[in-house]
């Protein structure tokens, strides 16, 4: 079953990071945007065995991420 959860990245001075809203505690860095993208994707993976090694329910995915532009003055 593909199931699709809202990552959140952020540019840090010498890294980047991640983590997933729907989540708590799923997180992880790496030394590139495509490092962390990889990294994002094991600890997801690694997240839901746990939950369900320990019986625990499986979050729903229902964050979204998105872009809001605004004008601000020069």
């Amino acid at each position: 079953m593909n199931v699709k959860y809202a990552v959140i990245f952020e540019q840090a001075q010498a890294n980047w990071a991640a983590y997933v809203p729907d989540l708590p505690g799923c997180m992880t860095t790496g030394r590139t945007l495509e490092e962390t993208r990889l990294n994002i994707r094991e600890a997801i993976q690694g997240h839901l065995e746990t939950l369900r090694q320990f019986g625990d329910p499986i979050p729903v995915p229902c964050s979204l991420a998105g872009e809001v532009e605004i004008t601000t003055a020069a």
